[in-house]
């Protein structure tokens, strides 16, 4: 190996296909990227003097090219259902949210892909954070490096990661290339080992990227839906006005035919807003919409947060939509709120410290010029 580099590597930006390229490129066996993968992804081991089966000089060697760097945890929410929220802090200063969600038996991550979002939808809190920048690799499994670790100490809570959501701020699709290195380690046996089907990408409908999904990663997809017509969903969802409900679902239904599989569905993701999209006459539409179509629909209640022009549906509302989907033959689930003691929306945390923190460097630079 080299014994000098400018800039050293993160470990975690590398899947297994290309941290095998890396100690081949350097003279070293492909298994060394297996024992690497396990001490960094299973025992979540941020010291390589730890990793007791590399040879002293190996050890020696990776510890003058790389690191290995996690986002880190600025703040830490714990709700009454069980709920955790961390809200982590890149090494620019940026911030993202991770959530994780126990259920039973089962607990699901909710992992961004993004600082902020670019497709301003009109009900996210994160939209009206605006676009910073993708994540990489290391920043997306950081997530589930920190929440992992995090969650360990206490083996009697029972808190294990069995599902993970690629739910979180930002559009997953738009981030393809380091979306797919990292949920490809979500899936690696000698990193997470999590299954397929407990693995999610959810999308607004970026059609070019479900297209390539098939040929890359055989994962659970859900699509950001939320109106049953072109019109409604332009106003709320402007990706729709680039690629529109028709197109989508054709993609969506490509994506499965690539999968040859006829068990799988695609989760239709529908966050009620009172008034907008929430009546009998867009059920029965979405009904007729969806009929013919391999889904599932999730029906999601409206999170509020400040200066936001829309409110949740009542309970009956929601009853009243469920049951039209239902009896129209779709399966129809609904969203459980949880963590409502800790949280208002996806993104409102990183965004409230985002400003906090400009608002600080504000004063300060007036401080030092006065």
């Amino acid at each position: 190996m080299s014994s000098t580099t400018q800039n050293p590597v993160n470990l975690l930006d590398f899947s297994r296909e290309k941290l095998i390229a890396f100690f081949e490129e350097r003279g070293e066996k492909a298994f060394r990227a297996n024992q690497v993968i396990k001490w960094l992804h299973q025992q979540c081991v941020d010291d390589l003097e730890q990793m007791s089966n590399l040879s002293k000089s190996l050890r020696q060697e990776l510890a003058k090219i790389s690191v290995i760097t996690a986002p880190e945890i600025v703040y830490e929410q714990a709700s009454n259902d069980g709920t955790y929220k961390w809200l982590l802090r890149l090494a620019d200063g940026n911030c993202i949210e991770t959530v994780f969600i126990p259920e039973g038996d089962r607990g699901t991550l909710c992992v961004s892909s993004q600082v902020g979002c670019a497709l301003d939808c009109t009900f996210c809190s994160t939209a009206r954070q605006g676009f910073s920048r993708n994540l990489s690799v290391a920043e997306i499994i950081g997530q589930l490096w920190v929440a992992k670790r995090s969650l360990q100490p206490d083996p009697k809570a029972n808190r294990v990661i069995s599902n993970v959501v690629m739910m979180g701020m930002g559009e997953p699709m738009l981030n393809f290339d380091n979306v797919i290195d990292a949920m490809t380690l979500m899936l690696d046996d000698n990193a997470y080992g999590l299954s397929k089907r407990r693995v999610t990408l959810s999308t607004s409908g970026v059609v070019p990227a479900i297209n390539r999904l098939a040929d890359r990663l055989n994962v659970a997809l859900a699509l950001s839906l939320h109106a049953p017509n072109d019109a409604l969903r332009d106003q709320l969802v402007p990706l729709n006005k680039k690629y529109p409900i028709k197109m989508v679902l054709a993609a969506c239904q490509s994506y499965l035919d690539k999968l040859d599989t006829v068990r799988e569905k695609i989760t239709i993701e529908y966050v009620l807003l009172a008034g907008i999209n929430d009546s009998d006459e867009q059920a029965h539409e979405l009904a007729n919409l969806l009929k013919d179509f391999p889904c599932k629909i999730n029906l999601i209640p409206f999170n509020p947060f400040p200066s936001t022009k829309y409110t949740t549906s009542s309970n009956n509302r929601t009853h009243r939509f469920q049951a039209i989907l239902m009896d129209k033959g779709c399966v129809t689930t609904r969203r459980k709120t949880r963590g409502e003691d800790i949280d208002a929306a996806c993104g409102q945390l990183a965004g409230k410290f985002q400003d906090r923190s400009r608002r600080e460097i504000h004063f300060a630079r007036i401080e030092k010029a006065g």
